[in-house]
């Protein structure tokens, strides 16, 4: 008996030491606590509770963590532009937060190798990758506050990744866009939207984007939002020399 319960505290020693270790590599820092970090990759589907009977897992350190991540870009964008504007700063770091970027991060760093969870990682959706981004900031403030949290932030987020220059250029909605546009040229515009399943097995909608009563585009995907951004992504370059005319 004391060799079986032997042996199964060594295994769990063993996951512990390993996980440790991969969590330091990402971090680049040794950890003070490891207990943030475990819950920051704690899935919801486990069920588990503390003693309080409050849940344990990332949804909370996710908060956090898209908090400090949104002060600490404000703050560099507030030093490395002087003469931006509310709106531009704003603009721009709606452009380094965004879900796409996050999730890009997350799928580098490979977080999703590290979660705990009762369901399969192939029928995760996109935005945990994101959304694990942000729950590892979140533990980094907990463990060791907010010096190491910048840091971090620096380290993994601004220096590889934020370049002034081409952000300007990138376009995070192109529905808020097309609808930005519509409403200083007082363009009159709709979203025609309509259940499209076709023949695949999976649900379809699509959308006619309506502008001045002409149908500048069309576009069909598994939701209304991405059928609507697709669609305002198509009408955008239909009509770029126009929007882009000071």
């Amino acid at each position: 008996m004391n060799t079986i319960i032997r042996n199964i505290l060594n295994s769990r020693s063993e996951k512990n030491g390993n996980f440790f270790s991969k969590i330091q590599k990402i971090l680049g820092f040794k950890p003070k606590s490891i207990k943030p970090y475990e819950k920051a990759f704690t899935h919801r589907s486990l069920n588990i509770k503390d003693k309080k009977g409050n849940a344990v897992n990332y949804e909370r350190l996710e908060f956090l963590g898209d908090a400090m991540l949104s002060s600490v870009i404000a703050a560099h964008l507030f030093k490395k532009v002087p003469e931006g504007n509310e709106g531009y700063l704003t603009k721009m770091r709606a452009k380094i937060v965004s879900r796409k970027h996050l999730n890009e991060l997350g799928k580098d760093l490979k977080l999703i190798d590290l979660v705990r969870s009762n369901i399969p990682k192939t029928q995760f959706g996109i935005n945990i990758h994101g959304n694990l981004f942000e729950a590892l900031i979140g533990a980094i403030y907990l463990d060791r506050g907010f010096p190491y949290c910048e840091r971090f932030i620096h380290e993994a987020v601004i220096n590889p990744y934020v370049d002034i220059e081409s952000l300007e250029g990138q376009v995070i909605s192109y529905k808020s866009l097309l609808i930005e546009w519509c409403q200083k040229e007082k363009n009159n515009f709709k979203y025609e939207i309509y259940e499209d399943t076709g023949r695949d097995e999976m649900k379809h909608f699509a959308v006619k984007l309506w502008i001045d009563e002409k149908v500048i585009a069309k576009a069909r995907a598994t939701s209304k939002k991405k059928a609507e951004e697709k669609a305002s992504k198509r009408a955008y370059f239909a009509l770029q020399s126009k929007i882009n005319t000071p």
